[in-house]
């Protein structure tokens, strides 16, 4: 008899992880992990470097470097064309690294005359037009929590032209979090973590400047935003859904915030799982990862390596890498309708 799977909210069957191994523990905190032209893995971590992590063909870690300082948190990160990386810092905006020479130069740090708070994560389009989102304008990383339980939906989507200023393209989202383009570039989506979905902003096509939903309803709070080199987005689930912070988004405003001191104080502690979700351009599930008992805790960034899935986290020490399971071909991809 065959093997039965639960299936999870994302209407796909939930695939075993690999157990993760842990590399560079010396690397606190990555909350975001990017791979570079040449293959190798880059994050940014507490105390405010750019690291660059090299693996040996059978996976193992050969070295670790900091390029950079950036004198604040440093959160998302991309590399450009021209080998240079562009970063979001929780506290200094939007910079520009140059990992040969280890400079910082800021991009942003304004949007319409106020200042810049709490950047998050970051994408960039072929023709060098910069996405970038600002997860909270009341709260800052060290209350990021505090945000998610008020519910205080003043995350924002900004755009930076080349030659331009940031501008606001997309306000009142819910803890905007990840960041990243389809392949086509016809649109760009955004996790907003408080509301457990990912929104997209139509760029082109008769719906170019509408937004709508790629996916609602997902099982856990979405963070970080990796495109894959199939095309499929990546989307580390920090934790799972919360009971009580459903039930707290749906009290009044006075009541969500008079919490916010008491569950920041009793926070509790991060289960032991990774999950992982890859998705499709029309929204559709085509991977949910799961591990539970994991030696790696909130996870808040996924992308894939080869064969490797590599995951970052804004508590752990080190990055978590385990092998890519092939996909199930007897487990087809259901969608998770939007509207």
């Amino acid at each position: 008899m065959p093997r039965i799977r639960p299936r999870a909210r994302t209407g796909v069957a939930a695939e075993p992880l690999p157990y993760p191994r842990v590399l560079a523990p010396e690397a606190h905190g990555p909350e975001h992990v990017a791979i570079d032209a040449d293959g190798r893995i880059l994050t940014g971590t507490a105390d405010g470097a750019i690291r660059r992590l090299t693996l040996s063909p059978d996976h193992a870690l050969i070295r670790s470097e900091v390029l950079a300082h950036t004198g604040g948190r440093p959160l998302g990160l991309v590399p450009c064309p021209d080998g240079d990386l562009l970063v979001c810092d929780a506290r200094r905006g939007l910079l520009r690294v140059g990992p040969d020479d280890g400079s910082v130069r800021v991009v942003a740090d304004t949007v319409a005359g106020k200042p810049l708070r709490f950047c998050s994560n970051v994408a960039t389009a072929a023709d060098g037009t910069v996405y970038f989102t600002v997860s909270s304008r009341r709260h800052g990383l060290e209350n990021w929590l505090g945000d998610i339980v008020e519910n205080t939906a003043t995350g924002q989507l900004l755009r930076l032209r080349p030659g331009g200023r940031a501008e606001v393209v997309l306000d009142g989202l819910r803890f905007a979090n990840g960041v990243a383009l389809a392949a086509d570039e016809s649109y760009v989506a955004v996790a907003e973590s408080g509301a457990y979905r990912i929104s997209r902003l139509w760029l082109t096509g008769r719906r170019a400047g509408t937004r709508d939903l790629l996916i609602r309803d997902l099982p856990g709070f979405p963070d970080n935003l990796t495109r894959g080199p199939d095309g499929v987005l990546w989307v580390a689930l920090a934790a799972p859904r919360q009971p009580a912070v459903d039930l707290l988004h749906r009290a009044p405003a006075p009541l969500r915030r008079a919490a916010v001191p008491v569950v920041t104080r009793f926070r509790p502690s991060p289960r032991p799982t990774v999950r992982a979700l890859a998705i499709g351009p029309d929204g559709r599930v085509v991977r949910h990862l799961v591990r539970h008992r994991a030696p790696y805790r909130m996870v808040t960034s996924a992308c894939v390596l080869g064969g490797l899935l590599i995951l970052g986290s804004l508590l752990e020490r080190g990055i978590a890498v385990c092998a890519l399971p092939p996909r199930d071909a007897t487990a087809p991809a259901h969608p998770q309708p939007a509207g």
